[in-house]
């Protein structure tokens, strides 16, 4: 299998530099997690633009990939479920393993 850089315009890497700028300066940020996602969400775009539809990736790739992805859910499921219990609009009934996420 051939691996494949990520390659960044000048621009892009402009952009990216301003985005992290901007969380590091936001007030309310009190963690990292909002930069994380960003990069999380931003090299996960890239990287789903530049494969192949029928491309194999290595097994560890794979599994790191439905590691993270698992990770990700939970923590979305979690975040949401906590909105939910802080303005209940008739969400009562609301099974999270309902949730789809990414499909």
């Amino acid at each position: 299998m051939m691996k494949k850089n990520i390659i960044v315009s000048e621009e892009q890497l402009r952009m990216l530099s301003d985005k992290v700028k901007t969380v590091k300066e936001d007030k309310h940020s009190h963690s990292m997690a909002k930069k994380q996602l960003f990069t999380i969400s931003t090299l996960a775009n890239k990287m789903w633009e530049e494969m192949d539809d029928n491309e194999q990736l290595e097994d560890w790739q794979e599994s790191k990939i439905a590691q993270a992805e698992q990770s990700i859910i939970a923590v979305v499921k979690s975040f949401m479920y906590d909105e939910f219990i802080e303005t209940p609009q008739g969400l009562e009934g609301i099974n999270l393993d309902d949730i789809v996420i990414g499909q």
